[in-house]
């Protein structure tokens, strides 16, 4: 700015100075600098969208279908995917936590930074007016290197009032690049906040189903526990009796210690749990109300004929764009500043040492001009900057593929998961059928007295224990399954968190 000055300083110096700026003659040097400014405006006019790349959307490969196809299922878009399950607590819990939980209102909070960063890039393309005013005195000293005149007053004062305007010409789209990505900017952040809120209800959703399935496991453990229970009396009493050895006896209490061990364990689980959900959805620690039992939970359709570019909706996928949006645009913003800045200036005012005299026409002044300050060296500073800016638009690119294909993923992963998992519930269930028969055969045999020991009956009941704990856990994964579906297809839902217009 500096050299820039002394440039205007000494091209405005008169011939006689004998001063030849840059090698040029004394004579016609106006002419040719006048030129010369006129060239570089009406290129400015003509180049001046040139500076930066415009955005494409990069070509992502996207499968025409995915490659597990489930039967039964129905079109899941645009939907509260979780009100499938039927489960007026759980809706509650959610509505809540898309108000409540702190994640989701520092993002909110994020959105509005980024939107007064949007706000204050853009007023850069606007003309800023300035006024002033002021009133100052101040005393002249006698015997200072330039004396007064006795008849000259030592005390003045001085009234100033002023209007001021600037305004940056942004014929390379410098401005108009930088608003550009701080726009995308903000859409990345709203993007993210919408990722989180999808986040937030699988994983309440998910929570809350784990919450479900250790409720079952500890009815089907007290279950058990009462059971046992009652065979240890039977023992006991006929021990006493001298009918069973101490074997027998221990062997029985054995199996009821072991269960009731379970109990305290799976109460602290659940008390764990219930404090971390308390959190999720924004409350402090403490318990959760329950809706329905696990059993009784409405099971979700999986989302059928939806076609895999549906993923180009997913919130993190967009706000991955949305990052390569800015980052493009940063690069023109980088490559105009090779480019000199035009700026009007302008200035109207008064100036007076009399208040009398102060908003008379004979007291009024203006100022206006027109400014270029441009780059003649700047040693390799620029070109660096653009290699950066290009280097992280590729870095973007790469992050943005690389989002779609644990898109692409997340979605196969789910769908297998999905039939698998339901393979797996039809099997236990015939396991569980059939180890409540063996345990029904063993305990008859024992009553009759065709079985002389206790293990039959226990080896059967452990392994019905078992295998009820197995198709609880298998029938929350399978829920946990379906939900991970709509979230890796982008949640087939419309955010209900709050939004902000940019």
């Amino acid at each position: 700015m500096k050299a820039s000055k002394d440039l205007i300083q000494r091209s405005t110096l008169p011939a006689d100075a004998g001063l030849r700026p840059f090698g040029f003659p004394r004579r016609g040097y106006r002419r040719r600098a006048g030129l010369h400014l006129l060239l570089v405006f009406l290129s400015a006019m003509v180049f001046g969208c040139a500076v930066g790349p415009d955005y494409r959307r990069p070509d992502a490969p996207l499968p025409d279908a995915w490659t597990q196809d489930l039967e039964h299922a129905a079109e899941a878009a645009n939907i509260e995917w979780w009100k499938q399950f039927d489960d007026p607590v759980l809706d509650e819990l959610i509505a809540t936590a898309l108000v409540e939980n702190k994640d989701v209102n520092i993002a909110a909070a994020r959105i509005a930074e980024f939107a007064g960063r949007l706000k204050t890039t853009r007023s850069a393309l606007f003309p800023e007016i300035d006024y002033g005013a002021g009133v100052s005195r101040n005393q002249r000293s006698e015997e200072g290197a330039v004396p007064i005149r006795r008849d000259e007053e030592r005390i003045n004062t001085n009234y100033d009032l002023g209007v001021g305007i600037g305004w940056e010409l942004d014929l390379w789209k410098r401005i108009g690049k930088a608003s550009e990505a701080s726009r995308a900017e903000l859409m990345s952040v709203v993007e993210e906040r919408d990722a989180l809120a999808l986040s937030l209800v699988s994983e309440v959703a998910v929570r809350y189903i784990n919450l479900l399935c250790l409720d079952r496991e500890l009815e089907i453990t007290r279950q058990t526990v009462d059971y046992r229970g009652e065979w240890l009396q039977i023992f006991e009493r006929r021990s006493a009796g001298g009918q069973v050895s101490g074997l027998e006896i221990a062997q029985v209490r054995s199996a009821y210690e072991q269960a009731a061990a379970r109990v305290p364990r799976l109460e602290l689980r659940i008390s764990l749990a219930e404090n971390e959900l308390s959190v999720l959805v924004g409350r402090n620690p403490g318990p959760i109300q329950r809706g329905k039992a696990l059993d009784a939970l409405g099971m979700l359709e999986v989302p059928q004929g939806i076609p895999a570019d549906v993923l180009i909706r997913r919130p993190d996928v967009r706000q991955k764009e949305q990052s390569l949006i800015a980052a493009n645009a940063r690069i023109g913003e980088v490559r105009a500043r090779y480019f000199p800045k035009f700026s009007l200036t302008g200035l109207f005012g008064f100036a007076s040492t009399q208040i009398s005299n102060w908003l008379t026409n004979s007291a009024s002044l203006w100022d206006a001009g027109l400014g270029v300050v441009g780059p003649l060296f700047a040693g390799g500073r620029i070109k660096g900057e653009v290699r950066q800016a290009e280097a992280r638009q590729q870095q973007m690119l790469y992050d943005y593929l690389k989002t779609i294909q644990s898109a692409l993923r997340e979605v196969e992963d789910s769908l297998i998961s999905i039939q698998k998992l339901r393979e797996l519930m039809t099997v236990q269930r015939r396991q569980v059928a059939a180890l409540e028969e063996y345990g029904a055969v063993a305990r008859d045999r024992y009553d009759a007295g065709y079985a002389s020991s206790y293990l039959e009956i226990l080896d059967a009941d452990r392994n019905l224990y078992l295998a009820k704990i197995e198709e609880t856990e298998a029938r929350k994964e399978l829920f946990a399954a379906l939900v991970n579906s709509y979230k890796a297809m982008g949640g087939g839902w419309e955010s209900a968190a709050a939004t902000v217009e940019p």
